[in-house]
């Protein structure tokens, strides 16, 4: 029996706020992601989507429930060993110091170097590889405050494959981009996930884009997972009404060759 990449098995976490307050923000979710998937993870403001990706990444920890990475719990692995197996790429993507573009992407190289030890020419090349397979070689010595969002992003996808992890979990990838950047980076994700086999989870509101690149959805309201599975069997009209309140038209796109998501009306 085939061991999943990542599982998260009955996993609940709550916050705790001011005078001991607590706000539950996921509910006995579990997900199963295979080896080499591209799974995506939609759901209104608020629905826990955020919180789930920094579980799935070890930076957080379940209050109930398990999870696993290669059937090992994230609970028994130190923060070196997750970041060389799982890197996460954030919804912002700002530097505090105006590093080079090839500084920031050498970040990636951390997990692999020992205590006080400096970037190799190993290292080096691997940093150099991330950038070409992002389409980002040219910017190698701009610095990163000087970027488009288009580029910045494909700049920290391009160090989060340094890290040579093999699950990457990506917050809004596209959230504030442009069209023609929006459609770069799904390329992108796409064709890294098929030459390279990267695992991928995929948070975004963009059903579009979930559609186009995700194999598989996990709908999330309210921190309940309302619907899982293939994405042509839970991207449905009544699943996205009873997620964001809206009556859409979802058709596969005859050029596209995927499904497309046109929101209609407020649904009554």
């Amino acid at each position: 029996m085939t061991v999943p990449r990542l599982q998260a098995s009955g996993v609940s976490f709550t916050y705790e706020r001011v005078r001991g307050a607590v706000v539950p923000v996921l509910n006995e979710v579990s997900l199963t992601i295979q080896r080499g998937a591209i799974v995506g993870l939609i759901g209104p403001n608020g629905s826990g989507k955020t919180t789930f990706l920094r579980l799935l990444a070890g930076t957080l920890t379940p209050a109930h429930g398990q999870i696993a990475l290669d059937g090992v719990s994230l609970k028994t692995m130190s923060r070196l060993q997750l970041a060389r197996r799982i890197a996460v790429v954030p919804q912002e993507t700002h530097s505090t110091f105006d590093f080079t573009v090839l500084d920031i992407v050498l970040m990636g190289r951390y997990a692999h170097l020992g205590l006080f030890e400096l970037e190799g020419p190993g290292d080096l090349a691997i940093a150099r590889d991330a950038l070409a397979a992002t389409g980002s070689s040219a910017l190698e010595s701009r610095r990163f405050g000087t970027l488009s969002g288009g580029e910045k992003q494909r700049v920290v996808i391009a160090s989060a494959l340094a890290q040579a992890s093999d699950v990457l979990l990506l917050d809004e990838p596209t959230a504030s981009l442009d069209l023609g950047f929006q459609f770069e980076i799904v390329k992108l994700l796409a064709r890294l996930n098929r030459e390279r086999g990267t695992t991928m989870v995929v948070s975004t509101h963009d059903l579009n884009l979930a559609a186009a690149l995700c194999a598989e959805l996990v709908l999330l309201r309210t921190g309940r997972v309302i619907a899982q599975g293939k994405t042509a069997e839970v991207l449905t009209s009544s699943n996205v009404r009873i997620l964001y309140g809206v009556d859409a038209d979802i058709t596969v796109h005859p050029r596209a060759g995927h499904l497309t998501v046109v929101p209609i009306a407020r649904a009554d």
